[in-house]
């Protein structure tokens, strides 16, 4: 049976049995997980970042964004989870899943290299920095 209706619950690890019509989000693990709002029985993990989904809460409800497109799964389901509520979306052909996907790693692959440049200038910058107060140090030692 479809869900129309969803509860977060709010958890650290991820429970061993998934119910529906529940969405269980960890924030330390950064990891949101229901069974799909089809009524099919399938688990959907979402992970949470800039990059996948993106979890807004707003008192005691929440929304995820993008859709949910369960591509991979028989049902092919898509739905929005907008205030604790399913909002079911167009199904996509076969080519549309392609596209979406397509997108979906591009723009992952983006994020990660940006995410590796960042890290990797500031590791120039705290090595820069370093370098400096070496050369400082070493200053007051010579004769």
């Amino acid at each position: 049976m479809a869900v129309k209706q969803i509860t977060p619950v709010f958890i650290e690890f991820i429970p061993e049995t998934i119910e529906e019509g529940k969405l269980y989000i960890s924030d330390v693990y950064q990891t949101a997980i229901h069974k799909c709002c089809c009524g099919c029985g399938e688990e959907v993990v979402t992970p949470l970042s800039p990059a996948d989904w993106q979890l807004k809460k707003n008192m005691n409800r929440v929304s995820l964004r993008p859709s949910i497109g369960n591509w991979n799964y028989r049902c092919k389901s898509h739905y929005f989870i907008t205030n604790n509520r399913v909002i079911w979306a167009d199904k996509f052909t076969q080519k549309q899943i392609a596209s979406v996907q397509a997108k979906d790693n591009f723009d992952k692959q983006k994020y990660i290299a940006n995410k590796n440049k960042q890290g990797s200038n500031s590791e120039q910058d705290s090595d820069s920095w370093f370098s400096k107060l070496w050369l400082v140090i070493k200053s007051f030692f010579k004769n």
